[in-house]
């Protein structure tokens, strides 16, 4: 990968260039190894470490090159993009992908015979345990020691981490004549749209009734817990350690950041952000930012 086959994927609004490179290397700012053949990219928050680059190709938006005018920098080359960050990662991945093969199921991994499936076009760890009735897709990979119990679907090209249960029964109990406490029985099960992805140490716990439904291209992050009867629409975020209460509502394009808890039932709307260890106790609004203890609007 040399620098004039970087220019001519990410193509840059403007190229500054010092010196040539003919084998660079993807680096962060910060290494200390940061030379000439390195390739690296700075965010408009980050801009001050632009003043410690001796050498080496960045990529920075339009405000870091007037950082970098301001300030007389021109000891590294410069590709101007919109997206700084955006454009580092697909270079990374048209440059370092590697070509898949599907096919690969572990010796120790238990498929029940009921399960639809395509083993040639799959790719299924260790100890992986699929139950009855359970529909796998094509171009999907469960990692090690995860179990998908029975009834739930998983369409094409979804990435399930190791040590996750999906379809689990979720917490929900009523109390007997007596006092005690009975299960609710969880007839529902689990859907995984196309293009979902689900991290390490995950609970996604099956429906009541219908469906626990997960939307295209949702990421899930690891150790979050996600109860029965909860929908999350596409392209939506649940960052790590994250709480979502049953039958919540939570609509597209919604980020929901690390350690927050969602209170059953509640509607979290289209675009809404909610913030770092919030606990939301009531509905939020379309396009909004909340964050505290008890959640509350930020801005829009």
């Amino acid at each position: 990968m040399n620098l004039k086959a970087v220019i001519n994927f990410i193509n840059p609004s403007k190229v500054e260039l010092i010196h040539s490179a003919d084998q660079l290397v993807f680096k962060k700012l910060e290494d200390s190894s940061f030379d000439k053949n390195s390739l690296g990219w700075c965010s408009d928050k980050n801009l001050e470490v632009l003043l410690q680059i001796k050498s080496g190709t960045i990529i920075i938006s339009d405000e870091g090159d007037n950082f970098c005018n301001q300030h007389n920098l021109n000891s590294f080359n410069r590709l101007i993009v919109k997206h700084p960050r955006k454009s580092f990662f697909a270079t990374v991945k048209h440059f370092m992908n590697e070509t898949k093969t599907f096919g690969k199921i572990a010796n120790s991994a238990f498929i029940d015979p009921s399960v639809t499936i395509n083993k040639n076009k799959v790719n299924i760890g260790h100890n992986v345990v699929i139950e009855s009735n359970v529909t796998i897709g094509d171009y999907v990979e469960i990692q090690s020691n995860t179990v998908i119990l029975q009834g739930s679907i998983i369409h094409n090209h979804v990435k399930i981490g190791s040590n996750n249960t999906i379809g689990g029964v979720g917490f929900g109990y009523e109390p007997d004549e007596n006092g005690d406490y009975d299960l609710i029985p969880h007839i529902g099960n689990v859907v995984l749209s196309e293009g979902v992805e689900i991290g390490n140490n995950t609970c996604i716990d099956r429906a009541v009734l219908g469906s626990t439904y997960l939307g295209k291209n949702v990421k899930v992050d690891n150790l979050v817990h996600i109860a029965h009867g909860v929908q999350i629409g596409d392209n939506s975020l649940i960052i790590a350690n994250a709480m979502i209460a049953g039958s919540v509502s939570i609509g597209e394009n919604v980020w929901i950041a690390p350690s927050s808890s969602v209170r059953q039932k509640l509607t979290i709307n289209d675009n809404s952000t909610i913030g770092m260890g919030s606990v939301v106790v009531k509905d939020v609004e379309p396009s909004t930012v909340v964050a505290g203890v008890p959640a509350k609007e930020l801005k829009k």
